[in-house]
């Protein structure tokens, strides 16, 4: 054994989402996943969060490739915004993954006119070979087609990232998980076992995708109206199972949502989905058919906020107005963190009329994600010297490792990590080595970066309590107000005593600048200091309220 081998996750640990890991040894780079997470309600304004990926910043020449899991968000979605931001730098690594993962990652990177970068479709089973890794990927199942784990050799030994997954011995879509191949990795010797942790607070075994299809046709035949069906994009297994239902209960399929489409057509392209002769609709034709000869499958089951689902429930869809009579399925649970986004959606829904089925009604949704006794066989088939829980938030990656102590692995060798916290591997043992820079980098619109919090702060005063801005105007030669100040608000919840506020405003501004007057201070900054604090005070004293005060302070 030679060297020392560091495993980095600057995301997915602590959190549900943005997983993303740097491997390091012998001074080379492999980076295994690339996601995002959506953002939550504090985080006005901001349309996706990314992992800091600051480390890779001046080390472009050093990354050996980018290898995928597979095509879902948390997993894929940040791809195009890290590639864009690095390119500046020198030549884009190459980018490895199945062939379904990988014709969804060269769809992203063509939205973003990354033309250049080298994608390259490789299947399970196979191996590839990059400056000090070997690396495998090794087929698994979860709510998508082409999920892979990978095992990434070095002279120190093998590192097995399962990515998300689940032991479904029914799958719909093929051979279930290759066990074989993991039980074998485990008697040639697993150095370290980063396994996923989402549902390690589950008990049991998670039930089989193929039990869903059943739920889903008694659920249509006992609705009269249109059926709207919401899932993820990404989770193929379950538009065909939809699409199949529809078929036996007569009804036409009409898929709502640009990445719904999209990922659809790719799914169909590559054969991962069956879709019979004349079974689909084009969104146009919704109208053009009959409520009970209807299937929608949409986008927005966790509530996100441009999402088919969520712009019908808001009665602002441009194709669909959703009813009385209509029934929206939810073929999903919340991810963690994406509960009151949901329930809103929901509860618009019932405002409309329309008639709300989720996973608690009626099983038509089943996890991607192992349970607790599936995590148990994982660690069971691989006997890894050393765990890292990993996909999970703390309460998970701490129960994760109570599962892997429960095993028989000792507790000195289970390491529940954060993000950003690299472990360290030679010849002596493992270690945590020193933290490094691993917070979130926002999408705000189309351009990328750290948006300050102070930024973040200010959106939430301006949505909570609005804005006020006053400009005084005051005398070059003695510092004296020379006209009456301007006022200006906007979102100001305002009592009905709104003229004489008004008016008190006015005298507090003047009782400021005639003291700065007397005290002889001229500074504009100093001045407009002075009114914000005298200002914002008096207005919470008189509202209960903090809006954001703007003074401006002008010289005649």
């Amino acid at each position: 054994m030679s060297g020392k081998l560091r495993i980095l996750p600057l995301g997915g640990l602590g959190e549900i989402g943005k997983n993303m890991t740097v491997v390091e040894y012998e001074d080379r780079l492999l980076v295994i996943d690339c996601g995002l997470r959506f953002p939550t309600a504090e985080m006005v304004g901001i349309d996706l969060v990314l992992p800091d990926f600051d480390v890779l910043r001046g080390r472009l020449d050093d990354i050996e490739g980018i290898i995928i899991t597979h095509g879902h968000e948390d997993h894929l979605g940040a791809l195009p915004w890290v590639l864009r931001d690095l390119r500046s730098e020198g030549e884009l690594p190459p980018i490895f993954g199945a062939p379904l993962t990988m014709a969804m990652a060269r769809s992203k990177l063509d939205e973003h006119k990354l033309k250049e970068v080298d994608v390259e479709d490789v299947s399970a089973g196979e191996t590839l070979e990059l400056g000090p890794f070997s690396i495998e990927l090794i087929h698994m199942t979860h709510s998508i087609p082409d999920m892979v784990a990978i095992a990434v050799t070095t002279d120190l030994g093998t590192v097995l990232f399962t990515g998300d997954y689940k032991f479904d011995q029914t799958p719909v879509d093929g051979p279930p998980a290759d066990m074989a191949r993991l039980a074998q990795l485990g008697a040639e010797g697993v150095l370290v076992l980063c396994g996923d942790s989402t549902n390690a607070d589950r008990p049991g075994f998670s039930p089989s995708e193929a039990g869903i299809g059943p739920h889903l046709l008694q659920a249509f035949a006992q609705c009269e109206g249109r059926i709207v069906v919401t899932c993820f994009a990404s989770n193929i297994h379950r538009v065909q199972q939809v699409i199949d239902a529809a078929q036996l209960v007569n009804r036409k399929v009409a898929l709502l949502g640009r990445s719904m489409r999209k990922n659809a057509n790719i799914a169909r392209s590559l054969g991962h989905l069956d879709v019979p002769e004349g079974i689909m609709l084009q969104p146009r034709q919704i109208d053009d058919f009959p409520d009970e000869r209807l299937i929608i499958v949409s986008t927005g089951s966790q509530g996100e906020p441009l999402s088919a689902l969520r712009r019908m429930a808001f009665n602002d869809h441009p194709q669909v107005d959703l009813r009385r009579g209509d029934t929206v399925m939810f073929a999903a649970t919340p991810v963690p963190g994406n509960e009151r986004a949901v329930n809103e959606t929901i509860d618009r829904l019932y405002a409309i009329g329309c008639r709300v089925v989720t996973a608690s009604d009626t099983p038509i949704h089943a996890s991607g994600h192992g349970y607790e006794e599936e995590l148990k066989l994982m660690l069971n088939l691989t006997q890894p010297r050393y765990v890292m829980p990993f996909h999970g938030d703390h309460k998970r990656l701490e129960l994760h490792g109570k599962l892997a102590e429960a095993v028989g692995i000792s507790p000195d060798n289970i390491f529940k990590g954060q993000n950003g916290l690299p472990l360290e591997i030679d010849e002596r043992g493992a270690r945590f080595g020193k933290p490094e820079r691993a917070g979130m980098i926002f999408v705000d619109g189309v351009e990328i970066g750290d948006v300050a919090d102070v930024a973040l702060r200010d959106r939430r005063m301006l949505s909570a309590d609005g804005i006020f801005v006053v400009v005084a105007t005051i005398s070059e030669q003695d510092g004296k107000s020379v006209a009456d100040p301007e006022i200006i608000f906007r979102g100001v919840p305002f009592p009905e005593e709104a003229e004489e506020l008004v008016g008190d405003i006015g005298a507090c501004i003047d009782r400021t600048l005639e003291r700065a007057a007397k005290d002889n201070i001229r500074e504009i900054d100093v001045l407009q200091s002075m009114l914000h604090d005298d200002l914002a005070a008096f207005v919470y004293d008189r509202l209960r309220r903090r809006p954001m005060v703007l003074p401006v302070v002008v010289e005649v």
